[in-house]
């Protein structure tokens, strides 16, 4: 303290007649860490190429009912990729696994509804994009609308019929319909139904139609991207497994509640209930999807280096991508069905239960299993954001050199970065002749959840000059900089307990104030911060 104390009086005594110091703009503004976009970050690339561009994508409208003497031939299935689980030095063992697992996958599913011009999922997923964003656009000129509504309406103008299909300028037409089944116009069920209730089976419905498109999807990238020998032979195994992960499984789990689901159909045309089949099912979602989704970020990440260093890997894909069965889309839309398909189910669950009778059975099942699902996308994203953090440490590390200073690990379990940036060091000294002048020296700090470094910038290095453990051994003070001669943006650091075990402080400011807010905002915490 006598230390910091003696820093403020020396600048007191010396500023007291002098006229204000406008401090010069730091080189490099903060960024602030800790706040990921989560999955979303690490699909940044999937979600910007050429296949999710929403202008000029044909939607398939062919019939889609499957007639009884339709049958839907699957991919046959081709030497595959290592198994789950593989680790990045475990070559031998993975192509083990890999061997196994060629003997035992086989790809049969085939819907008993649902003939196979089904789209691929890709499509149905824009095409929901589309109605979301039409529904948005949609629901903001209802409200314009309404709010420039003439104030001498003594009513409000008489409600339209009930209708199934969306409103005018809502209305996508769907790739099928529940009220389309055989047995429905058979049995001329829409003669004996409200509205609602169709509205309610049409919701259920598209649960069954939108996981037969998913799984024709997944058929394409097991069979074909996953099964082929020419891909499989451009890449290492461990590259195999980073690429494709645990997809088969995935596969399988899928296969098996869409089994369920048209189970469900096959006892009652008019389904009474569909969220204790979801229930059935949720603890196999989270034991596939959980490491899956974890897995794109290295995924993408190999995808981008293979793209750039591997030929034979870029001339199979552009050749598989060729294949009629892809429909025009590439590898990389088949890799985030996953991802895609977790976070859909919840939204499809959500309008089921919108429309589900107030006393149905079915109300308690749905609200568990639409929980569930959240919880399931929170952990994917934890997980993401935990690797993107320790990644982001490795990187760190490899940059940050302690020179003299004793060094310490910065890769540790819990560790994560929450801010980074520069900053100017000012250094006050008193002249009774010339009065006191301010220089003014860079300085990079790291702030962590558990630390603080202080470092010189040189290049894209960083050389350690001091750190402190943080919240404990780290204060910030607001100054009068006025009174001080100091420029607005300056702030007091404390370092309690610095590298040497003593006590420390330095005036920093920051570029902007805004900036200055922030970092004495995250450097007053008291206490760790697990995000921003």
């Amino acid at each position: 303290m006598a230390n910091s104390d003696a820093v403020v009086c020396a600048l007191a005594q010396s500023k007291m007649d002098e006229s204000n110091v406008k401090a010069n703009a730091c080189q490099t503004t903060g960024r602030t860490f800790g706040a990921f976009g989560g999955i979303a970050a690490a699909l940044r690339s999937v979600a910007n190429s050429d296949s999710w561009s929403l202008e000029g994508v044909y939607l398939h409208a062919a019939p889609l009912f499957a007639l009884e003497d339709t049958t839907n031939k699957a991919l046959t299935s081709r030497p595959d990729s290592p198994a789950q689980d593989c680790g990045r030095d475990e070559v031998e063992r993975c192509t083990d696994d890999a061997q196994k697992e060629e003997e035992t996958f086989q790809l049969k599913f085939e819907s008993k509804y649902i003939n196979s011009s089904v789209p691929l999922y890709q499509d149905y997923w824009l095409k929901c994009m589309r109605a979301d964003l039409q529904k948005v656009q949609h629901k903001r000129l209802a409200n314009l609308v309404m709010s420039q509504c003439l104030a001498g309406l003594s009513s409000p103008p008489a409600s339209s019929p009930i209708s199934v299909s969306s409103p005018p300028g809502l209305y996508v037409a769907p790739y099928a319909l529940w009220q389309e089944l055989p047995e429905v116009k058979r049995k001329r069920l829409l003669h004996s139904l409200t509205a609602s209730d169709v509205r309610l089976q049409e919701a259920m419905f598209e649960l069954i139609l939108s996981e037969t498109s998913y799984q024709k999807s997944l058929h394409v990238a097991v069979g074909l991207f996953q099964g082929s020998a020419e891909l499989r032979n451009a890449l290492s195994p461990v590259q195999n497994h980073v690429l494709f992960s645990n997809l088969k499984e995935v596969c399988r789990v899928s296969e098996g509640f869409l089994l369920d689901l048209e189970a469900r159909l096959g006892q009652n045309v008019v389904m009474s209930k569909i969220g204790d089949v979801v229930l059935s099912h949720l603890s196999a979602f989270r034991r596939v999807y959980v490491p899956y989704v974890t897995n794109m970020m290295y995924q993408e990440a190999l995808i981008a280096k293979l793209l750039q260093e591997n030929k034979k890997f870029v001339m199979a894909v552009k050749k598989l991508e060729k294949d009629p069965v892809c429909q025009r889309q590439t590898l990389k839309s088949f890799l985030v069905l996953p991802f895609q398909r977790i976070t859909r189910l919840r939204l499809i669950l959500e309008n089921i239960l919108k429309r589900a009778h107030e006393y149905s059975t079915d109300v308690t099942n749905l609200k568990e299993a639409i929980e569930a699902v959240r919880e399931i996308v929170v952990e994917c994203d934890s997980n993401v954001q935990r690797m993107k953090r320790t990644e982001e440490l490795v990187s760190l590390e490899k940059l940050v050199d302690f020179g003299n200073v004793k060094s310490i690990p910065l890769v540790i379990s819990g560790r994560h970065l929450i801010r980074a940036g520069a900053l100017k060091k000012l250094t006050v000294k008193s002249n009774h002749t010339t009065g006191s002048t301010v220089s003014r020296t860079d300085i990079y700090l790291h702030l962590f959840n558990d630390l603080l470094l202080l470092s010189h910038k040189n290049g894209q290095r960083f050389s350690v000059q001091d750190h402190a453990m943080f919240p404990a051994h780290v204060r910030v003070e607001v100054l009068n900089t006025r009174m001080l001669g100091l420029p607005p943006e300056a702030f007091l650091l404390h370092l309690t307990q610095n590298r040497l075990k003593t006590a420390t402080a330095i005036i920093l400011a920051a570029e902007t104030r805004l900036e200055k807010e922030t970092w004495v905002q995250l450097l007053s915490s008291k206490q760790s911060i697990a995000g921003v």
